[in-house]
């Protein structure tokens, strides 16, 4: 494993160098988001777009509310501990397990699918994390498209205290995430609590060109990432969510093909985004119907649950020449067959045929079909974005992450 961990710090050292550019001038390599349409994002508010003008107020105002929060720990543990017992774990419970009525003491604890146990949310480490990612990358963006120190220095500062200060830092891995009271056996499903450290892994690649981020802060934080990633591949825990034939086991090859990419092994980034084409052909039918995530008691959420795991797999597929957008698999699922599927109801949930316990927020959709409109130069997604309400539209973050020229052509 120590060879292993060399070799993936290595790439990332080489990997550092390749990725630095001049903030303003030059389009950041994101893995995920593209960085010349950050760029241009950059240009047009410098310039004072007054299109992305509520976008930006309501981006700075999200960044001014994080400068004043206190910074994040794993370790602000307070009457929830793992069964380590070491602050440093992360910790979570699983979402939708509730105690048993038929039980005095309610274990071990029941599913209900869909309906989240408030349990799960207090003095926890999944909304815990969840914020962190969310702040960091606000305070990024922010400091990337305002030039203003101040959140790339606060932004700093969180990263340190999640991932690298020894006295707050987690420990790369999660074999306690999502336990089930009752039920002392590790759960590989809890694996999906950490898919918000790829939306890190941008905002780090954004940071990379402030003052604020130092090459220690960078070699630390890669350094954490190489060794979670090995934990992902080896423990009994990944290996078992990397096997899930539902969302679950697409956020995996998310999230592994994220890390692979940042530690700058593109040969596993392009194995594991490779296998990804079978993954869509068992997921996805000809009619663009997810099975696994029509069974669900949120079907539509789960549907596009699933679609932004695979979507976010596509964009980092570009950098290593597998195109996932318009791949077709041998039964003829797609990734657009399930857009397209999904698009008709984005304003009439209502409607959809399979359950929905409740409605999917517009910002969620919002994302996922202005990525596919970038994505796929497509036009008709337009015209999908147009239903969603107009104030939600005109001031949400996807309009400066996947925000298309007017001039920009395309297909009917």
């Amino acid at each position: 494993m120590r060879s292993r961990l060399n070799g993936l710090f290595a790439a990332a050292a080489a990997c550092t160098v390749a990725l630095s550019s001049t903030h303003g001038q030059n389009a950041p390599p994101t893995l995920m988001l593209r960085g010349d349409v950050i760029l241009a994002t950059r240009q047009r508010a410098k310039s004072g777009d007054v299109a992305l003008r509520p976008a930006i107020d309501r981006l700075r105002k999200d960044a001014e509310k994080a400068m004043v929060a206190p910074l994040i720990a794993v370790t602000d543990k307070r009457s929830m501990m793992p069964p380590s017992n070491d602050a440093h774990d992360y910790y979570s419970l699983s979402p939708y397990w509730w105690p048993d009525p038929a039980k005095a003491d309610g274990l071990p604890y029941i599913r209900r699918d869909g309906e989240t146990n408030p349990e799960s949310k207090r003095d926890l480490d999944q909304p815990r994390l969840a914020t962190m990612s969310d702040r960091v990358q606000t305070l990024a963006l922010a400091w990337w498209l305002t030039d203003d120190a101040k959140f790339a220095e606060q932004a700093a500062n969180q990263l340190r205290t999640w991932f690298i200060d020894p006295a707050t830092r987690m420990t790369p891995h999660l074999r306690y995430a999502q336990l089930v009271r009752g039920n002392d056996k590790e759960r590989g499903s809890g694996i999906i609590d950490s898919r918000g450290f790829m939306d890190v892994l941008d905002a780090v690649v954004l940071l990379e060109a402030s003052k604020a981020w130092t090459p220690a802060d960078d070699k630390a934080l890669r350094t954490w990432f190489a060794e979670y990633l090995v934990w992902l591949r080896n423990s009994p825990n990944g290996r078992t969510e990397k096997a899930a034939k539902n969302n679950h086991g697409s956020w995996y090859a998310a999230q592994t093909s994220a890390y692979a990419l940042f530690a700058g092994d593109s040969a596993l980034t392009r194995e594991i985004i490779g296998d990804v084409k079978a993954r869509i052909g068992w997921q996805i039918q000809p009619d663009g119907k997810q099975p696994e995530e029509l069974a669900r008691t949120r079907s539509y959420h789960y549907s596009n649950f699933n679609i932004d795991a695979l979507s976010r797999i596509a964009e980092m597929g570009r950098w290593v020449g597998i195109d996932l957008w318009n791949f077709k698999s041998p039964n003829g699922g797609s990734l657009v067959a399930a857009l397209d599927r999904m698009a008709p109801f984005v304003d009439r949930q209502n409607e959809w045929p399979d359950p929905q316990l409740d409605p999917v927020k517009a910002d969620l959709l919002l994302d996922t079909f202005r990525k596919a409109r970038l994505a796929l130069g497509d036009a008709k997604y337009d015209d999908v974005v147009a239903k969603l309400p107009a104030r939600d539209a005109n001031s949400d973050r996807s309009l400066l992450l996947y925000s298309v020229s007017p001039a920009a052509g395309g297909r009917k």
